[in-house]
C-alpha cells in the first residue's frame, strides 16, 4: 500500500516496542513511505539509540518489561538533548486515564492498537510538520530578539552621541562665560591686595606719626575694630585668591572632562581624568545631613599613557563613582543593623583621616548591653585601584562598601534601560552605555564582582595601544 509520500525520506523515527512482529511491521510500512526507520526492544535500548542519533519522531510503546513506555517519555523529556523531540505513544490500552497520563509525561499524540497504516503515517507527517513550524519560529523569535537588541544598542548609542554633543557644547559655553569673569577677578586680586597693603601700610604711618589722633577718628576706629579689620583683611585676599583657583579648577575639570575640543583618539593620562572626575563629584562626596562624607583612597599604579576616547572614558568613570555613591547612600537608608534592643547604622564611623565631624560615633555600651560600638564598622568609602597587567592592557578597579548587589540584579545590570532606582532617578543607560565604551569601542572588558552586604566592584580593562581597525 501507498500513501501521500511526502518529501520525509530523510526524516528518522525510532520505533520502541517490546514485541517484534510490531517492530518488523512498523518498520516495513515506515521504510516503504521513505523513512529511515531504527528499532529498539526496550526502554534503555530507545534511551541508547536517541543518544546516538537524535531521531525526528519516536513511536513508543507503554506495556514493556523493566521501564514502561511513560518512564522512558519522561526520561527523554528530562534530557535537554532529546526534551525536543516528538513522542507519540501507541500502545492497546485504549482507556482515557492511560492516554492522559501519556499526554502528561509529555507525549504529543496517542494511537491506539490496532492501528492503520494510513494512520500511523499521516500522524508522523503531523508531528514532523509540526516541528518544523516550530523550528521556524524559533529561528524568527532569534532573528527578532537579535532585531531588538540592535535596536536597543544603536537607541543607547545614539543617546549617548547626543549627549557627549550637547555635553561638549555646554562645557565649552560654561567655561567660556565662566573663564571671562573669572580672568578679571584673578588678574586684579594681586593689584587689590598689593592697594590694600599699600593703605595699610599708611594707616601704620599715621598711628606712629601721629599717636595721638582725635577724639572723632578714635571713635570711627573703635566703631570699625581697625585692628582687627587689617589683620583681617590678608585672610580676605587669601580667601578670594583661594575661592578664584577653585573655580579656575572647576572649570579647568569641566574642559578636560568633555573635551570637546580635542580628537576623539588620543593619548592621555588616565589618573588626570579620574582627578577630574572627581573634582565634579566633590558635592556628592562631601558629608550631609544623612551621612558622612565618602572617603575616597586612591591606590594608583604606574601607568603609561593609554590610547583611548577620553570624553567617552570619563563618562566611565562618571556612571561608575556616581552608582558608587548611591549605593553607599541607599546603604545609609537601608542596611540598618540591630542587636538585641538596639540599631545601628553600619557606616556611622570616624573618618580614616582620625578627624572628628558631627557625625560622631555613639558612646561606648555600658557593661551588660549588647548593642556593638558604631565606630567598629567602616566609613563609606570608595577604593580606586589602577594597575598595568600582564596582558599589556591597563586595569581600573572602582568599589565600594555598599550593601552590594544580589545575583539575580547583578546578571542584568548591562542591559540597556534596566534600572533598580526609583523612577526619575535613573534612566537605564549609563552602565549599558559604559558597556558599549569598553567592549565595543575600546575592545576591553567590564566586570562586576559584588555579594549582598560586601560592597560591589566594578573593574575595567583596556589595551594600552588600540589595534588599528
Amino acid at each position: 500500500m501507498h500513501f501521500n509520500q511526502t518529501n520525509h525520506h530523510k526524516k528518522n523515527i525510532l520505533v520502541v516496542d517490546d514485541t517484534p512482529d510490531n517492530l518488523r511491521l512498523l518498520s516495513a510500512m515506515l521504510t516503504a513511505q521513505g523513512f529511515e526507520v531504527r528499532k529498539a526492544l526496550n526502554g534503555k535500548m530507545a534511551l541508547t539509540a536517541c543518544q546516538m542519533v537524535l531521531p525526528d519522531v519516536i513511536l513508543l510503546d507503554i506495556n514493556m518489561p523493566g521501564m514502561d513506555g511513560y518512564q522512558v517519555c519522561q526520561q527523554l523529556k528530562a534530557d535537554d538533548k532529546t526534551c525536543e523531540v516528538p513522542v507519540i505513544f501507541i500502545s492497546a490500552l485504549d482507556d482515557v486515564v492511560d492516554k492522559v497520563k501519556a499526554f502528561d509525561v509529555g507525549g504529543v499524540d496517542y494511537i491506539a492498537k490496532p492501528f492503520h497504516g494510513a494512520e500511523v503515517v499521516l500522524r508522523i507527517e503531523n508531528q514532523i510538520n509540526l516541528r518544523l513550524l516550530q523550528v521556524r519560529l524559533q529561528e524568527k523569535n532569534f532573528l527578532l530578539q537579535e532585531a531588538l537588541d540592535n535596536l536597543k544598542s544603536a537607541q543607547v548609542q545614539q543617546i549617548q552621541n547626543e549627549k557627549m554633543v550637547a555635553l561638549g557644547q555646554l562645557v565649552a559655553g560654561l567655561a567660556h562665560e565662566i573663564n571671562n569673569p573669572i580672568s578679571f577677578i584673578y588678574g586684579n586680586l594681586q593689584y587689590a591686595g598689593q592697594y590694600v597693603q599699600d593703605l595699610v601700610n599708611i594707616i601704620e604711618v599715621y598711628q606712629q606719626e601721629y599717636p595721638k589722633p582725635t577724639p572723632k577718628i578714635q571713635q570711627i576706629s573703635q566703631d570699625v575694630d581697625l585692628n582687627f579689620m587689617i589683620k583681617d583683611l590678608q585672610n580676605l585676599i587669601g580667601a578670594m585668591y583661594r575661592g578664584s583657583d577653585r573655580i579656575r579648577e572647576i572649570v579647568l575639570a569641566l574642559q578636560h572632562f568633555s573635551r570637546h575640543d580635542e580628537a576623539e583618539m588620543k593619548r592621555v593620562n588616565i589618573h588626570e581624568d579620574i582627578e577630574n572626575t572627581l573634582v565634579m563629584l566633590q558635592h556628592r562626596l562631601r558629608e550631609s545631613a544623612d551621612r558622612p562624607a565618602i572617603i575616597v583612597v586612591k591606590d594608583y599604579g604606574n601607568l603609561p599613557l593609554v590610547t583611548c576616547y577620553a570624553s567617552e572614558l570619563n563618562q566611565v568613570f562618571m556612571h561608575l563613582l556616581n552608582n558608587a555613591i548611591d549605593a553607599i547612600e541607599e546603604g545609609m537608608g537601608s542596611e540598618e543593623c540591630g542587636v538585641g534592643n538596639q540599631s545601628f547604622n553600619p557606616y556611622s564611623r570616624i573618618p580614616l583621616d582620625g578627624s572628628r565631624s558631627t557625625w560622631e560615633s555613639t558612646p561606648v555600651p555600658a557593661l551588660g548591653e549588647t548593642s556593638k560600638p558604631q565606630w567598629l564598622f567602616p566609613t563609606p568609602q570608595i577604593r580606586i585601584h589602577t594597575e598595568v597587567t600582564d596582558l599589556n592592557t591597563i586595569k581600573i578597579a572602582i568599589a565600594d562598601n555598599g550593601p552590594g548587589i544580589e545575583e539575580s540584579v547583578r546578571s542584568r545590570l548591562f542591559d540597556p534601560f534596566f534600572t533598580t532606582k526609583p523612577v526619575g532617578k535613573g534612566s537605564g543607560l549609563g552602565l549599558s552605555i559604559s558597556y558599549q565604551i569598553i567592549v565595543q569601542k575600546h575592545r576591553g572588558n567590564i566586570t562586576c564582582t559584588s555579594s549582598v552586604g560586601q560592597g560591589a566592584e566594578f573593574a575595567i580593562e583596556i589595551p594600552i595601544e588600540q589595534p588599528e581597525p
